[in-house]
């Protein structure tokens, strides 16, 4: 008797994607399908190639033909990633760059800002997602506190439209809550506003997304390492040897098998002092050379020092990121970071 595509679909609804809560046929994953004879073979689509899931799945698959249509059936499954598919929010994505810190206090979102704008100043299209959802900055960052986010319909399905400012399109759970209250969310409430902010935004076509992580090791980390596609992350740290534990708890976070996110590497944030009047001066108020140091114990390039100006603080209050400021030395600083990064990822 012949192998109907009919039965085959409705064998298939019987696997589930965990990670996504339902079946493989109705999240749209299965693909190409094809039947002769006794042959089956299909495609499966899945966000990222290196998950686990996408043994386990398709090990089920298989499993549940055969016991259906008998063990002599040969299944044929080919996973394929949305972007080689041309589907899901980030297709349009080239590379996502997940910026990163062992503790709170080390200027991580300041860092991500400005890298965001750095990179668009290099002629990249940039968007850049605050996923720092205990604590939201960039609406202030970037001048848009009082701003929301659109709506538009894409395929069929509402989809949040990112601001832009600066040329760069932007989006934070700042946009979404009251910024004076604090968030009392547990992990999966944390992960899920992530999910959205990621997977329900029509992000478009970007050379370059930077996500602003909240500090620490824990479930947006784990979120984001084990549903997107990231290209690699950078850990900022400061100068003193005392967050060097903190860094390192960050790094090796990365470098777990189940993570598997490329370290790109480390930035130190408030490296030395700039006067204003002087800026050919350099005053390393703590200490000189343990950025190198930590990036060499870690194996990783240490890609940029930024240095601590006046205006750096200002600048992030009235919403103007300083990396805007062409003769800024913190511009140029970063300047240099978005240059290595771009030419590490090509």
């Amino acid at each position: 008797m012949a192998i109907e595509k009919s039965k085959v679909v409705e064998v298939l609804k019987g696997v589930i994607f965990f990670a996504k809560g339902d079946n493989i046929v109705d999240l749209g994953m299965l693909d190409d399908l094809e039947i002769s004879g006794k042959k089956i073979s299909f495609r499966l689509v899945f966000p990222r190639l290196d998950d686990p899931a996408v043994n386990i799945v398709s090990n089920a698959a298989t499993k549940a033909l055969k016991e259906e249509f008998g063990s002599d059936t040969e299944v044929s499954i080919t996973p394929i990633t949305e972007k080689e598919k041309g589907r899901g929010p980030l297709a349009g994505v080239k590379h996502i760059i997940a910026v990163a810190s062992g503790k709170g206090g080390v200027g991580k979102s300041t860092v991500a800002a400005n890298l965001a704008v750095a990179l668009s100043k290099t002629g990249a299209k940039v968007g850049l997602v605050d996923a720092d959802i205990y604590g939201p900055s960039v609406p202030i960052m970037f001048g848009v506190v009082d701003e929301a986010p659109g709506m538009t319909v894409k395929e069929g399905k509402q989809m949040i439209l990112p601001l832009e400012k600066y040329g760069i399109r932007l989006l934070s759970i700042g946009f979404f809550v009251d910024t004076d209250k604090p968030l009392i969310w547990r992990g999966p409430m944390a992960t899920s506003a992530l999910n959205q902010l990621l997977s329900d935004a029509d992000w478009g076509v970007l050379d370059f997304l930077v996500i602003d992580l909240p500090p620490g090791t824990g479930d947006i980390q784990l979120t984001l390492a084990q549903s997107y596609s990231i290209t690699g992350a950078v850990v900022v740290t400061t100068p003193q040897k005392v967050a060097f534990a903190d860094v390192r708890r960050a790094a090796t976070m990365f470098r777990q098998d189940k993570l598997t996110i490329p370290l790109l590497g480390l930035i130190e944030n408030m490296a030395y002092f700039t006067p204003t009047d002087m800026p050919e001066k350099q005053y390393y108020i703590f200490g000189k050379g343990h950025g190198q140091a930590f990036a060499d114990a870690l194996d990783i390039p240490l890609l940029g020092q930024i240095p601590i100006v006046e205006q750096i603080t200002k600048s992030g209050d009235t919403g103007s990121p300083i990396a805007l400021d062409d003769d800024s030395p913190v511009a140029k600083a970063f300047m240099e970071v978005a240059s290595k990064i771009k030419a590490m990822v090509r």
